[in-house]
């Protein structure tokens, strides 16, 4: 088991995942406005099955999808980390970025911030080449931030999910990608400095 590592960015924590964070996930994927684009909204049981995932995951890895923290403002906000697609498509094997976060916290730029800090990681600590992130077509919002991240799509890399039924309208999904060099320069927000002293910090904390 590896101690998961978290990430400090100027507003967000991304950490590991504790007990108190069950409710408030319950709560936002129950949300039919976060549950928008997913074929259904979460009962309890199902969330806090998939809440321990990810802990289980973070905890083994030492990365993952970090419960986020807004520090000074809100405990628990939702995630935004790295994860493994769990099924095939011609880009699998992968790592794909990704976000969850509950609706009153939309807006104001933390899914953009903490996801970002996700790609540097993936780059600069974990050595990843390339890391994706997809959604269907119709979610804007999702796609905005994957754009702001300095992300890009190629229409020939679009695919039908394997999960989803063949009728089903949220079967199309985009696919953006991000590669090690390109996530460098786009996801640095700051000089050469502090990129150095952020992958310092966080290959001193995993000692």
């Amino acid at each position: 088991m590896t101690a998961p590592n978290e990430i400090r960015t100027d507003r967000l924590l991304l950490r590991q995942w504790c007990a108190a964070d069950r409710e408030p996930f319950a709560a936002l994927n129950a949300d039919p406005r976060v549950m928008e684009h997913f074929p259904s909204v979460l009962t309890r049981a199902q969330s806090d099955a998939m809440a321990a995932r990810i802990e289980d995951g973070l905890t083994a890895r030492g990365w993952g999808l970090w419960a986020v923290e807004v520090v000074g403002v809100a405990p628990f906000v939702g995630f935004i980390g790295l994860a493994t697609p769990r099924f095939d498509a011609p880009f699998t094997p992968a790592t794909e970025v990704g976000w969850r976060l509950a609706a009153e916290h939309w807006g104001r730029g933390y899914a953009t911030e903490g996801a970002r800090a996700a790609l540097r990681h993936a780059f600069e600590v974990l050595g990843l080449e390339e890391v994706v992130s997809f959604t269907v077509p119709a979610n804007v919002r999702s796609r905005r931030v994957m754009e702001r991240i300095g992300m890009t799509r190629d229409e020939a890399d679009d695919f039908d999910h394997p999960g989803m039924a063949a009728d089903s309208p949220l079967r199309r999904h985009v696919l953006y990608r991000s590669r090690r060099l390109d996530g460098i320069r786009d996801v640095s927000s700051t000089d050469e400095i502090k990129r150095r002293a952020y992958v310092s910090s966080v290959k001193a904390s995993a000692r």
